[in-house]
């Protein structure tokens, strides 16, 4: 295992390395989904994302104890957080009945666990109901492994927490990654290790403090990193140029001088916004003012990069072989704010270079856009992926069987 800073690269089993027929498999996935007031859920592509890993288990004759957290029910039973409307959402998916546990490791689970037949899926009760889950009890971890031979790890936008239902299983059972995990390691791991170069990283978002890290980790690999949304304004200022009323982390304009410098001695692109579109105001209703990178009037906040930034940007990523991205342009949200985002996003799918876009923000402008099929990896973990690129040990894959 690398130590921190340094890039993971993780090489472990999943489902297909060891056998599954005949066993109780607890399968932890990532059923955090979006729901409105009455329970219907609104974006169901978490689910679908669990499929192929639920059907192959199927196949292969196990049984599968489902299990999952959602939203933040702070260790208490509360109906509103019960992941019941996951079961018959999943039902439908399986052309079969999903069994839907009463709770997480009480009498309901355990009969239905100790029940269930080959072939068959179950589903446990928010995880979080339990608050042993979030602190990462023994006790509740060994009861929860209790009711199942084997644990598959299929929750990437988890891995990077010390859960019992993430790591903390994996000491009572024979652990492995799902095809969601997998395909994870193998996009994520292997853009970041084996980079077909050049290896352009774009990084944006509001907050340096947010990215720090990745960008110091990615200083290491990458040959180009363009840096754009909200942090650009904190680098305009610690250059001493003027930003007017945009974002600005005044706590970190030591580190990003630090960070321009080691681009130079790593002999590292680091290229910042030329231009900026600015308002008066945040408001999609203000007008789009364009204003040279450090030279914003006192009354006006940048919200996206400038035209001349928005090709300076289109350029680099033609060139690239490999291209990570984290974090969106601009105000995205806003359309008269979003185009640096939007030139980013299509100039990636209209690139033959491999195309990772870490979760998150930048995740949702790509489908928001429709453009998902002509990225190569779009990471299903926004928090998870940023701590993969910093080079962070993720316990949730640190604790599955190496290959």
């Amino acid at each position: 295992m690398s130590s921190q800073n340094d890039i993971v690269s993780y090489n472990k089993k999943s489902v297909t390395d060891i056998p599954m027929a005949g066993k109780k498999v607890l399968l932890r996935c990532d059923f955090n989904v979006p729901m409105d007031d009455a329970g219907n859920i609104t974006d169901e592509s978490r689910i679908t994302a669990s499929l192929p890993t639920i059907k192959y288990l199927i196949e292969q004759g196990a049984a599968i104890i489902a299990c999952s957290h959602f939203g933040r029910p702070d260790g208490e039973f509360k109906a509103d957080f019960s992941l019941a409307p996951v079961a018959v959402n999943l039902s439908g998916h399986l052309g079969q009945s999903v069994k839907m546990a009463k709770d997480v490791i009480g009498p309901d689970a355990t009969k239905l666990a100790a029940e269930l037949k080959a072939g068959e899926v179950m589903l446990l009760e928010n995880t979080r109901f339990h608050k042993e889950e979030e602190a990462n009890d023994p006790e509740f971890s060994k009861k929860l492994a209790d009711m199942a031979d084997v644990y598959v790890s299929d929750a990437f936008g988890s891995v990077h927490r010390a859960h019992s239902s993430t790591e903390g299983v994996a000491k009572f059972l024979p652990a492995v990654s799902g095809f969601l995990l997998k395909s994870e390691l193998d996009n994520l791991g292997k853009a970041i290790a084996e980079p077909i170069r050049p290896f352009v990283s774009i990084l944006g978002g509001s907050k340096v403090s947010d990215k720090l890290g990745v960008i110091k980790n990615l200083m290491k690999k990458a040959d180009v990193i363009l840096i754009g949304g909200g942090m650009a304004y904190t680098f305009f200022k610690a250059q001493g140029g003027s930003i007017g009323t945009s974002l600005c982390e005044d706590s970190q304009l030591e580190a990003v001088l630090e960070m321009e410098k080691e681009a130079k001695e790593r002999g590292v692109k680091l290229l910042l916004p030329k231009d900026t579109v600015t308002a008066s105001e945040f408001s999609n209703d203000t007008e789009p003012v364009v204003y040279a990178a450090g030279e914003i009037p006192d009354n006006m906040m940048g919200l996206d990069i400038g035209p001349i930034t928005i090709e300076e940007f289109k350029a680099e990523i033609a060139k690239a072989g490999t291209i990570v991205w984290n974090g969106p342009m601009g105000v995205f949200e806003f359309p008269k704010y979003a185009e640096g985002t939007r030139a980013v996003a299509n100039a990636m799918a209209d690139s033959d270079a491999v195309t990772v876009i870490g979760g998150g923000d930048s995740a949702a402008a790509v489908r928001q856009y429709g453009l998902e099929e002509k990225i190569t990896h779009i990471s299903t973990g926004g928090g998870a992926s940023l701590e993969f690129l910093e080079g962070k040990v993720l316990p949730g894959i640190a604790c599955l069987l190496d290959a």
